[in-house]
């Protein structure tokens, strides 16, 4: 939503009837075809964004060999983006107070569809960091604008839709990205993983300026925190490279994490308190005073790292131990987006008439059905058992978002809600980093627990043991050979073993996880007369 004008004149003037406003200086919502246009625009920007933080993931074996360097090095790909963009997020109140919210929407598409080039383009791994690390800064506003934009676009009573729409783009998006990410590396190259970003953002870009410009929110110009901002870049950087980089380091046995461990909690601390005591914060911590936008914003990012920590995993294991293809493996999760697509528009549309803490408990219980079905997988089970969870999945994925969303800007003023999508959303995509490091490391932990329990139970002495070896060792291999084999073998089952513990923890999770959803008050329904008559 945009900020209403600070003039005490009530009266519509042909200005303002001609940008389109209320007699209250706010923007009138749009309609019809123009409606139908902007919420295609900003949903395709919010798709363009997300989807570029998960696409390169299954790109950087090639990325690696192209560019001439390991895979450890190429993980760098993912790491500056990451960084830049969790840095440049909580920023977002504070640059729409200086530029404008639909400026700066716009701008930041526009140095995006750039930056992306640039990827496309470079030939060396410093060039393409370099890149990464503006493309993600630049992109950090258009998340929290889109919602912003979304909200300011529809009626009150269809603040619902407007949500649905955003978070639609915004869970298809992650899962979607490894899927196309890995049919654009194998069948045509990886650059073009960055170059189809152009046209998209292109389009966007254009049609939100055709439609928002007479729409701008107004520039109020307060003095910088500078030392709020660089307290932000450093404690934020230094969690996000250490989140990024903890697995590869063996965390805490690691001097350069425990090092960036102590930059970030200290930065963490004397940001809190630096910023709850300034004029002029760059983040705006009042925010948390509220009880339903801490309540709400702390149940959207746990639950979001746990989704998103299985979302990570799920193609990691397939492709990994089952043999899957990236390609493959992205369909397998593809399907969540049928369902999700087809209940979002209901959920959206009835949100405001019923406690929308009912519809996020909901979500939560159909998270943890899904994740208690893949914990029963094995090594021998096939593609459509292993599909129909992720079917199942979109249900929840849309009763998931918009609850919790209208609970957070409950009784929030317009002006507030740039900076309020901002601070939310940067806790969910913290919250999501959180998440992957995790999962990734008790996967390989407890696969390693669980590879030292079978391999308990392998020795010359059993019977079965003598069997396998002689078997393989009649196919031409020698006994080394067919040792490693075995080993292959005990690897597959420890990893799927762990993997399955890990669906387990994650559906009993979401069940504890409904408890922080009801310490938001309800947020007011809107009765079905009203909701008409902001409709018309």
């Amino acid at each position: 939503m945009t900020t209403p004008s600070n003039t005490s004149d009530s009266s519509r003037t042909p200005s303002a009837a001609a940008a389109g406003q209320e007699a209250n200086g706010a923007p009138a919502p749009l309609q019809g075809g123009m409606l139908v246009l902007a919420s295609t625009a900003l949903a395709l920007a919010t798709f363009m964004n997300v989807l570029d933080t998960s696409i390169a993931n299954v790109s950087i074996p090639a990325i690696s060999g192209d560019l001439a360097v390991s895979s450890s090095q190429g993980t760098w790909v993912i790491t500056s983006f990451a960084v830049a963009n969790a840095i440049a997020v909580p920023l977002t109140g504070f640059l729409t107070q200086h530029f404008g919210a639909v400026r700066l929407f716009v701008t930041s598409i526009l140095l995006f569809v750039t930056a992306s080039w640039l990827c496309g383009m470079s030939t060396s791994l410093g060039m393409l960091i370099a890149f990464r690390v503006i493309q993600g800064a630049v992109a950090g506003p258009m998340i929290p604008l889109s919602q912003s934009l979304l909200l300011s676009s529809y009626p009150k009573a269809k603040a619902g839709s407007a949500l649905a729409i955003w978070s639609m783009t915004t869970l298809i998006a992650p899962v979607i990205g490894p899927l196309l990410g890995g049919w654009i590396t194998d069948n045509i190259s990886w650059p073009w993983i960055f170059y189809i970003n152009i046209p998209v953002g292109l389009l966007a870009a254009s049609v939100t300026w055709m439609l928002y410009r007479k729409r701008e929110t107004p520039i109020r110009l307060v003095p910088i925190d500078y030392v709020g901002l660089i307290a932000l870049i450093i404690w934020v950087g230094a969690l996000q490279i250490m989140l990024d980089k903890g697995n590869e380091l063996d965390w805490f046995a690691s001097t350069q994490i425990v090092v960036l461990a102590i930059v970030a909690g200290v930065g963490f601390c004397f940001f809190l308190i630096w910023e709850l005591t300034e004029a002029h914060p760059i983040v705006d911590l009042s925010l948390l005073r509220r009880r339903n936008f801490w309540s709400g914003t702390l149940a959207l990012a746990v639950g979001y790292g746990v989704f998103f920590g299985n979302v990570v995993l799920m193609p990691l294991w397939l492709q990994q131990d089952m043999g899957y293809t990236a390609t493959i493996a992205g369909a397998v999760l593809a399907p969540v987006g049928f369902l999700a697509i087809l209940f979002s528009p209901w959920v959206g549309k009835n949100v405001h008439k019923y406690d929308p803490r009912l519809f996020a408990s909901f979500a939560f219980l159909v998270f943890a059905l899904i994740l208690w079905m893949r914990s029963r997988f094995t090594v021998e089970t096939d593609f459509v058992t292993i599909m129909i969870p992720s079917l199942i999945q979109g249900i929840a994925v849309a009763a998931f978002f918009v609850p919790l969303m209208t609970l957070i800007f409950s009784g929030l003023k317009p002006d507030k809600i740039p900076a309020a999508s901002g601070l939310s959303n940067f806790a969910r995509i913290t919250a999501g980093a959180i998440g992957t490091s995790i999962y990734t490391s008790l996967w390989v932990n407890g696969a390693s627990f669980y590879h030292a329990n079978l391999v308990g139970h392998i020795n010359f002495a059993n019977l079965a043991t003598q069997e396998t070896l002689r078997k393989l060792t009649d196919t031409g291999m020698s006994q080394q050979q067919a040792l490693g084999q075995i080993n292959n073998l005990i690897n597959q089952q420890a990893y799927t073993l762990s993997v399955d513990e890990l669906f387990w923890i994650s559906a009993l999770l979401f069940i504890a996880l409904i408890g922080l959803i009801w310490l938001a008050r309800p947020a007011k329904a809107t009765p079905p007369s009203a909701e008409a008559s902001a409709a018309h």
